[in-house]
Parts: C-alpha cells; structure tokens; sequence
C-alpha cells in the first residue's frame, strides 16, 4: 500500500532583488527628506547665529554711546589707528559763582581754593575727582583736561553746595557760561582683532598721551570681533561733534557690520 503524501508548505519571503529594490527607494526618499528639512534647520542656525551677534554689537555700541554721552566736553579722542576711543567720564556739572556776595571763584588770587554753586549738585562730589574748567581741546597744553591746566582735585570737605580743591592756584581762564565738570576716571574702549575681543577700562590715572594698554578695570564688550574702527569729528560752532563706531563681528563664516554714529555736545 502507497502512503498518502502530504502536500508541502509553499515558502514566503523577500527576493535578493526585491530588498535591493527597496534599499534604492528608502536611501531615494531619505535623501530627499534630508534636503528639504536640512535646508531650514540651516537657515535657522545662521539666523540664530547672526541674531547673537547683532545682539552682542547692539550691547557694546549701547554702552559705547552712553559713556560718550556722559564725556566731559571736547575730551574724546581716537588713537591706534581707528581702534582706541578714550574720553573723560563726567559725574556732575553745574555752575560757579562769579560774583558776591559769597565764596566767588577768583581767577587772579593765588590762594583761591574753593567756591560756592550756583543751585546744587546732585551729590557731594567725591574727594579725588577732577574738578575741570573750560575745556577745549583734547590735545595741547592749553585748555587740555588731559595735560592738567584746567583740572584741579576735589579736596576733603566739598559738599553739594560748596567746592573745595588743590592745589589753590587759578584756573588759567574762565567759562563764558561759568560752568564746571566733575570727572570720576577716564575710560578707554580698545579693540583687539587678533584675540577678537572689544575691552572697556576705567578707574586708571589721566594721561596726557593716550595709552594703548590703559589699565585700571577693564570689561568685555563683546566677542569675536573681527574688525573695528573709531572716527571722532570734533565739529564746530554752528554743529555738534561727531563720532562715529564701527564694529565687525564673525563666527563660524557668519559676518556682520554694524555702524553707529553718536552727536557730542561740546560746549564747555
């Protein structure tokens, strides 16, 4: 007798040519995924990237102009080629008195060592401040706060009301408007392209040439700085001064340039 036999089980899978075919298609279709969403993810870090430092420019530009705007009249002035801008800081300012009754300020007695203000200041000034008449230039010997003729120092004792200073000799001229400044430092913004770094120093000496390396405290303004440069139009009497700042930053093959320009008022 013949044993019935059993039908085998037909086998199911892929061919060799079927999974090669499929491999095709997936790295087709993923490569095509790859550019449509590597495109925007692209886009979007450059545009993180350029936001940053547009950002880190605006702050330093921001505080560049508030310290120019606090500047004791005709100080500024622009060294390194383009790439230093030091001005003296203001703290106060008012108006002496000219003429009695009260303590006067003289300008032909050589002991004269103090004066009353005209109204009040804001605060007692700090003893060691500079005390500055009639600034005109930022260079020379003349009507130069930098050089010294018309600085004196705050003495001990000054009050919101009253001035006192050293050493007691006059001031060589006086101001038209009888007013004066009060300067706590100089501050020196230097830039340096090759470690890419914007730095502002105060709280160092008054210098009658301008330092490259200030010392004092110094600040970071802002990283990866590729180029900078300061121009200073000291202006005339039928206009206001003029500086202008330009700061270049660079990161990973993203550039920008931001250029910002910031009036002077420097009648003294």
């Amino acid at each position: 007798m013949h044993k019935p036999s059993i039908p085998s089980q037909s086998q199911t899978g892929f061919t060799l040519v079927e999974l090669i075919v499929v491999m095709v298609v997936v790295g087709i279709l993923a490569a095509l995924g790859g550019m449509f969403i590597a495109r925007p993810v692209e886009g979007f870090l450059d545009l993180s990237r350029r936001a940053t430092l547009v950002d880190a420019a605006e702050g330093a530009l921001r505080r560049m102009q508030r310290d120019i705007r606090q500047a004791l009249p005709n100080s500024v002035r622009v060294g390194c080629g383009g790439q230093c801008l030091e001005l003296l800081h203001t703290v106060d300012g008012g108006r002496y008195r000219a003429e009695g009754p009260g303590n006067v300020l003289d300008f032909i007695r050589p002991e004269t060592d103090g004066f009353e203000v005209l109204g009040t200041l804001s605060a007692a000034p700090d003893a060691g401040d500079a005390l500055v008449l009639y600034n005109l230039a930022a260079a020379g010997s003349s009507g130069n706060a930098y050089y010294g003729d018309n600085r004196r120092t705050v003495a001990a004792g000054s009050t919101a009301t009253s001035i006192q200073f050293n050493p007691s000799t006059p001031f060589p001229r006086s101001s038209p408007y009888q007013r004066f400044f009060l300067v706590d430092t100089p501050v020196s913004y230097v830039c340096d392209t090759v470690a890419g770094t914007l730095m502002r120093y105060a709280g160092y000496g008054i210098h009658t040439s301008q330092p490259t390396s200030p010392g004092g405290n110094s600040a970071l303004m802002t990283r990866h700085l590729s180029a900078c440069s300061f121009d200073y139009h000291p202006g005339t009497p039928e206009r206001a001064g003029l500086v202008k700042l330009r700061l270049q930053l660079a990161e990973e093959g993203e550039t920008i340039t931001l250029l910002h320009q910031v009036h002077v008022e420097n009648a003294p």
